[in-house]
């Protein structure tokens, strides 16, 4: 069986978004991990603030390298987020995903993403299918 690093090692070689969004993965064990990105003009909306779907790719990311450490391939099967503060130019951004419930083919987690001034960002939920393929 993979360990956690080589899944997410493999998830990221494959996910060409991540990658552009320069995705750091600061820790990472079964069941959580938390990212890191810091956020460039690209990754700004019409307001010059974070577009939303950056901090919901970066916390979309966090679900899935939390989810799939233990060896099933999951999928997310619902998910939401609440934007709580925007976020600017040159903020660096952390996803950290807790697991709250891990059953035999439901998982349920939650991210907060969080600024360098530790203030919440946004906080997202997500419920994934645990399926029997392995990494």
């Amino acid at each position: 069986m993979k360990t956690p690093h080589e899944i997410v090692q493999l998830m990221l070689a494959a996910d060409a978004f991540s990658q552009w969004m320069k995705i750091e993965v600061e820790s990472l064990t079964r069941g959580s991990c938390t990212l890191a990105c810091t956020i460039n003009a690209e990754m700004l909306n019409g307001f010059h603030i974070l577009h939303g779907g950056i901090s919901y790719s970066l916390a979309d990311s966090a679900l899935a390298f939390a989810s799939n450490s233990y060896g099933n391939q999951c999928v997310s099967i619902e998910t939401s987020i609440s934007h709580t503060k925007p976020a600017r130019l040159g903020d660096t951004l952390r996803a950290i995903c807790t697991e709250l419930h891990r059953g035999k083919t439901i998982g349920i987690y939650e991210v907060k993403v969080i600024n360098q001034a530790q203030q919440l960002v946004a906080l997202f939920k997500g419920t994934v299918h645990i399926s029997e393929k392995v990494w």
